[in-house]
């Protein structure tokens, strides 16, 4: 194994065999003719992936994903069927809630106990004890059996136990979920501490915040399968592209580029032969695979997509950045005056922000069947830090009535991502100034 790596992971596959009824266990065993009563289920399926020492690497995928299992391979919890996973340096692992822990003792002595396992005497274990203890902060808790604590108290005593045995690699599996947001907070400024003292983190979450805060790189997984490693905005893109169950379609565009570019090698085609069809903006966001769409049809989307600042097709969005929601719309019948709209939900349904040509006083000419409209919407992104959905239409007034020609409700979602949320849904971009006055006269 490379010096310079902290784990690597290759070609490791586990396999689980399933049984319909429990008979069907004592007979496959029993067999004289070997028949098989079970049939095999992929947790991992050939994954491969390696961390260098240092390195703050992110794992995410859907649940069901395999992201716990290679994460147990990795710390001996579990044996993969097939591969090889190696590890360089000691491990702290945070894995799940209370895992190491033996119920019926106290919180001082699962600390010895698993501080024992990880390698260390009791002289060691003593001289980290009042730093394991005024970070998890339970009180006299730490003499009761640990059955009796609440999720927090448990998550609050391994993640201190973890972080305080300064462990050359730290594997940490969605344990920050838990506890009071004050404790996460916390939590996280430590682990700062020790990405800047180069300790190598190895995390799952599904918060994509942290996940594109902290990580250097980020592994994707998919049903057992590994799809991509790279940095950590284009991976939660394509995590993003999975929960909206479009990765069979990514999947078969990307084989189709393979093809093309394997049969251009063979055959020294002319690069135009390469050219597809251009990409629709469409096709590139995180879509509502259940969007509501309705109107009369005299009108129809035909593209859409959120721009960052970047001039980049996305469903992520940074706090503080300009912004450009971009529509395309086509006619299918002569319109007076159509209007665009837009607007931004959270996940309760609450409208927080939108507009329209209307209100913003745009000058919109009428139009005839087949005429085309691109419209947008720029602004700054002040929503607080999170998730959202996007709702757009193209309406009009006739004869005094509102009539909707097409709308697509929670079309889309928009992952913001912040470094600093304010109170409330939006920011205010409060501008602050202090001025200190001492109290012998003199000014600050």
């Amino acid at each position: 194994m490379d010096k310079q790596l902290a784990i690597s992971v290759n070609e490791v596959t586990k396999i689980y065999k399933l049984y319909d009824r429990p008979i069907d266990r004592l007979k496959e065993s029993l067999s004289l003719t070997h028949r098989s009563y079970h049939r095999d289920f992929f947790a991992l399926d050939k994954i491969s992936f390696q961390v260098k020492k240092g390195e703050t690497v992110g794992i995410i995928g859907t649940n069901g994903s395999g992201k716990s299992t290679i994460l147990k391979i990795i710390t001996g919890v579990l044996n993969p069927t097939t591969g090889l996973a190696e590890v360089n340096g000691n491990i702290s692992a945070l894995l799940e809630l209370g895992a190491g822990f033996n119920s019926e003792y106290t919180g001082i002595e699962n600390i010895y106990m698993n501080g024992t396992m990880m390698g260390f005497s009791r002289e060691q274990m003593d001289a980290k004890m009042q730093d394991i203890l005024g970070f998890a902060d339970i009180g006299d808790f730490v003499n009761q059996p640990v059955k009796t604590y609440s999720s927090g108290m448990f998550v609050r005593l391994a993640f201190a136990l973890a972080i305080n045995v300064e462990p050359d690699i730290l594997i940490v599996d969605e344990a920050l979920s838990v506890g009071d947001v004050f404790f996460q907070a916390k939590c996280y400024r430590r682990m700062e501490e020790m990405m800047k003292n180069g300790t190598t983190i190895l995390m799952v979450s599904h918060d994509m915040g942290s996940i594109i805060k902290y990580c250097d790189k980020v592994v994707v997984l998919n049903r057992g399968h590994f799809v991509a490693e790279g940095p950590a905005g284009d991976m939660v893109d394509l995590y993003k592209k999975i929960l909206a169950n479009q990765m069979d379609d990514l999947e078969a565009a990307l084989h189709q580029r393979e093809e093309a570019l394997a049969g251009a090698a063979s055959d020294d085609a002319a690069p135009e032969t390469l050219e597809a069809a251009p990409l629709l903006m469409r096709d590139r966001m995180t879509k509502n695979p259940e969007v509501q769409e309705y109107g009369d049809g005299r009108a129809e989307f035909l593209d859409f997509g959120t721009l960052d600042q970047r001039g980049n097709v996305t469903n992520l969005l940074l706090k503080g950045e300009e912004f450009t929601i971009r529509e395309v719309v086509r006619f299918h019948a002569s319109l007076e005056e159509p209007i665009f709209t837009y607007t931004l939900r959270d996940k309760k349904g609450t409208d927080l922000s939108g507009t329209n040509t209307m209100f913003e006083g745009s000058e919109i000419q009428p139009v005839r069947a087949g005429d085309c409209y691109q419209v947008e919407f720029r602004q700054r992104m002040t929503l607080q830090g999170g998730e959202y959905l996007l709702s757009m239409s193209c309406t009009g007034y006739e004869n005094g009535e509102h009539v909707v020609y097409h709308r697509l409700y929670n079309v889309a979602s928009l992952t913001v991502i912040s470094n600093k949320n304010t109170v409330g849904v939006f920011d205010m971009e409060s501008k602050v100034s202090v001025r200190l006055q001492r109290a012998e006269g003199g000014v600050g």
